[in-house]
């Protein structure tokens, strides 16, 4: 593997004093202000919940946003207060940049989690239950079964899930089990009618992943659709794995745990080994939360606590069902299309189907797609067909996640079979995925490919795709550019861009990161791109400074970011440096801001708003003025330290003018413009509607998007037939 190259990163220290909301640090003599990053993405939750309260969305689709709220939950326990905990109790550990320490963090985050639970489950019983059942979608306990429906479920268990469970005593010969990482618990406790003075006895039934969480009572059956969790049902016939004692209490819990893999890169002589047993570790991980449904006997929950050793202020006692988030799947289960979202289908681009072939429509023009608007098939296309030309001679492919299904793993394979050289550079560390890279990557070994894990310390985390091709005059390079994952599944439900050219100055470029990534490259030049580690942020901190300059000199000076998070210091202090100086800033960013934007007499100029609406809002692009000579980029990078330094990212500059025009003249505008699905940062890191003047319609930038791409592909056809 390469060597991790060498680069520098600003720091600045400082001593700082907490406030509520936002930590404020004296630096210089003036006030400068951060929020805190778990707030702030406890902030960006909340929005997610918004969605789920409001009656603006199809009803099953405030289901689906409040089962996203516990996903998203779920993943903040086990990386985000996995780790705090961790700084917590190791020796030395240092206050955050906002200034709050890590017990500091968890007090804070604790008390908003709390809430969060609180009004997700009201959210739940008050809101959701009542509106289903108004639509004829009702769920119900073991206990509001009739009797009819009681015999179904209780048949149901005995055919379907009896058969798999295993119980699991706990006494001097059985010791407490090992509970897995987010998997389905029932602890019951067991009397013996013979001998009533005796102790209470306890066990555990681990409920396997394979059984369904919500089953439809009686499906065929006419009339309402009646539903129960998994648990209910487990717990209504768990009787009849003790034969001859008697249940006295029942209840669901799940145990959270640290996800978080511990691998130096370094230290691993076989990087896919040692994540593979990483992953089998992983649901042996602290246990960072406990839920359990309210109403546990005390000795339970204490046996319970004592074993899992949660911290007492992760457990969440919880008027059930367990884990919102298996109400994912209910809108697949509920035949009511007018309880969901309109159907969208992506659009085709006319001129891209009547072309001979994509590299023909590419040496004609850039091609820029917005997707889910935009059809995610030209960028399949782009590799399933270099894999059967004849006339390519190599593919190389970065691969941080796709699909279980993936036809670019099918295409890539097909292409070696072909004779072709393949390079797949896959990253193993992809939070989560990383089960379904090794798969990958062994079978792309399998096939012949060259499978290659990057830089040494590093996520490989671009987006990019080059075809290497012979043609009459020459070898010419063409490369796919996107700011998402190549997943065909989530490019129907995230917001990406995709560039596809042959401009030289790009591809050879592209090249260059390739050879980074799979040989040796201490130190790699690039003009046109930026790429993390080697230029990105350096680069970022030129542009910023060129406009703060501007400004200062009467100039006109104006940056519009999009991104996922923004949590990089040097940037944020880069940015209040640009306000002051008269900077016009507007990002617009989804998740995580420390940023604080409209303080006077230090981020005055700055505008920040989040979009959560029907699609997840993934796409990054940045605009700077640069004195008339604007400089507008896309990729895979947020403004965050780990993308700056310890990933490898790649932004690519919009150079084509219609392109440019799309961007700057429908997207940025749009997504500015809109007051449905938008919300305003406050200082005090509340999210607020924004401001409409009287009579002003509501506009969705989203909606407005997918209008546009249908308009944009009746012209083409017009055009092309």
């Amino acid at each position: 593997m390469p060597p991790t190259p060498k680069v520098k990163q600003r720091s600045t220290k400082i001593t700082a004093k907490a406030g509520k909301s936002i930590a404020q640090s004296e630096v210089g003599g003036g006030k400068i202000v951060y929020a805190n990053r778990e707030l702030s993405w406890l902030a960006f939750n909340r929005r997610v919940l918004e969605q789920a309260q409001s009656e603006a969305n199809p009803l099953l689709e405030r289901v689906k946003f409040l089962a996203i709220v516990s996903s998203n939950l779920d993943e903040f326990f086990e990386i985000r207060i996995a780790g705090l905990l961790q700084q917590k109790d190791s020796a030395g550990s240092e206050a955050s940049f906002d200034g709050l320490s890590p017990r500091e963090q968890l007090k804070r985050a604790h008390v908003e989690i709390k809430r969060l639970v609180d009004d997700q489950y009201r959210c739940w019983h008050e809101l959701l239950v009542p509106a289903l059942a108004r639509e004829q979608v009702s769920f119900k306990t073991a206990l509001q079964l009739t009797p009819a429906e009681r015999a179904w479920v209780l048949d149901y268990f005995t055919k379907r899930v009896h058969p798999v469970l295993t119980p699991l005593a706990i006494d001097q010969s059985h010791p407490f089990p090992q509970i897995a990482n987010k998997v389905l618990n029932v602890i019951v406790s067991l009397d013996n009618p013979d001998t009533p003075e005796q102790e209470t006895l306890t066990a555990i039934l681990p409920v396997p992943r394979i059984l369904p969480r919500l089953v439809q009572v009686a499906p065929e059956r006419a009339g309402p659709a009646t539903f129960i969790f998994l648990s209910e049902i487990v717990k209504l016939g768990a009787g009849a794995l003790f034969p001859g004692y008697q249940i006295t209490s029942a209840h669901a819990f799940r145990a959270t745990r640290n996800s978080d893999l511990y691998i130096d890169d370094e230290e691993a002589e076989n990087l896919l080994k040692k994540i593979e047993e990483e992953l089998r570790n992983l649901r042996r991980g602290a246990a960072v939360r406990l839920e359990i449904e309210d109403g546990v006997p005390e000795s339970v929950f204490t046996l319970l606590l004592e074993q899992l050793q949660v911290p007492a202020e992760y457990v969440f006692k919880l008027a059930g069902p367990l884990n919102l988030l298996r109400l994912m799947g209910l809108p697949d289960l509920v035949d009511r299309p007018d309880l969901k979202y309109p159907s969208f289908t992506p659009v085709e681009i006319p001129s891209l189907r009547v072309a001979s072939s994509l590299f023909t429509a590419i040496q004609e023009r850039d091609i820029l797609l917005h997707h889910p608007y935009e059809s995610f098939n030209p960028v399949v296309d782009f590799v399933a067909q270099a894999a059967r030309d004849p006339a390519v001679l190599a593919i190389k492919q970065t691969l941080y996640r796709t699909s279980g299904d993936s036809p670019i793993i099918g295409a890539l394979i097909e292409a070696s079979q072909n004779g072709k050289q393949v390079t797949a550079l896959i990253e193993l560390k992809a939070r989560f995925d990383e089960a379904n890279n090794i798969k990958w990557a062994k079978e792309l070994e399998e096939a012949g490919v060259h499978v290659v894990f990057g830089l040494v310390g590093h996520k490989t985390h671009c987006k990019c795709s080059m075809v290497v091709r012979q043609e009459a005059d020459g070898i010419r390079r063409y490369a796919h550019l996107g700011t998402g994952n190549y997943n065909p599944k989530t490019a129907r439900l995230y917001t990406d861009l995709s560039l596809l050219t042959c401009n030289p100055e790009i591809t050879g470029e592209v090249a260059q990161l390739f050879n980074a990534l799979t040989g040796f490259a201490r130190s790699p030049e690039f003009k046109h791109l930026l790429v993390a580690p080697f230029n990105l942020h350096a680069r970022i901190q030129e542009f910023i400074a060129v406009e703060a300059a501007n400004a200062a000199a009467g100039k006109p000076a104006r940056i519009i970011a999009k991104m996922n998070k923004l949590v990089d210091k040097v940037t944020i202090d880069n940015l209040y440096a640009a306000s002051q100086a008269g900077v016009q800033i507007d990002l617009i960013v989804r998740a995580t801001c420390c940023l604080v934007p409209g303080v006077k007499g230090l981020s005055e100029t700055i505008r920040v708003r989040n979009l959560v609406g029907r699609f997840l809002e993934h796409a990054r692009i940045y605009y700077f003025e640069n004195g008339g000579s604007p400089l507008l980029y896309c990729g895979s990078s947020d403004w965050m330290t780990r993308n700056f330094f310890r990933r490898v990212e790649a932004l690519f500059p919009i150079q084509a003018p219609d392109l440019r025009d799309r961007i700057l003249q429908e997207i940025f505008p749009a997504e500015l413009r809109d007051n449905e699905d938008a919300r305003e940062l406050q200082p005090s890191g509340a999210y607020t509607p924004p401001a409409r003047k009287e009579g002003e319609p509501l506009f969705s930038a989203q909606r407005f998007f997918m209008t546009a791409a249908q308009k944009r592909a009746a012209e083409q056809i017009e055009v092309v037939s």
